[in-house]
């Protein structure tokens, strides 16, 4: 699945589209960003609270296909600005992480 099925099937908005081709193997819900620096693995989508431009940084450190926001949280501009510039998929959701993680599993089966 590519981020753009999965932000279609999963109604998420977006923030910011780096590459929409990019396929999706997995998922990894986290906020402790040193933590999902070791863990997070490659082409997942990352579920996260965490909107500050470190999540940018981390995203590109960890590989991952796209950051999702979930509870509705925004991206910081700081977030927004690095996002575009290091061409991180940003998105985000109104729901909570485990409502989002359960409905990203099931895409993926």
């Amino acid at each position: 699945m590519t981020v753009t099925q999965l932000k279609d099937a999963l109604g998420w908005k977006v923030f910011h589209m780096a590459d929409p081709d990019r396929p999706v193997t997995g998922g990894y819900a986290g906020d402790l960003l040193s933590w999902v620096m070791g863990r997070a693995g490659q082409d997942c989508a990352w579920l996260t609270i965490m909107s500050n431009q470190n999540v940018a940084a981390v995203a590109l450190m960890a590989d991952v296909a796209c950051v999702v926001l979930t509870e509705g949280v925004e991206p910081d501009a700081d977030l927004l600005r690095r996002a575009e510039e290091k061409e991180v998929t940003l998105l985000g959701t109104g729901e909570d992480t485990y409502t989002a993680a359960c409905r990203l599993g099931g895409c993926l089966k």
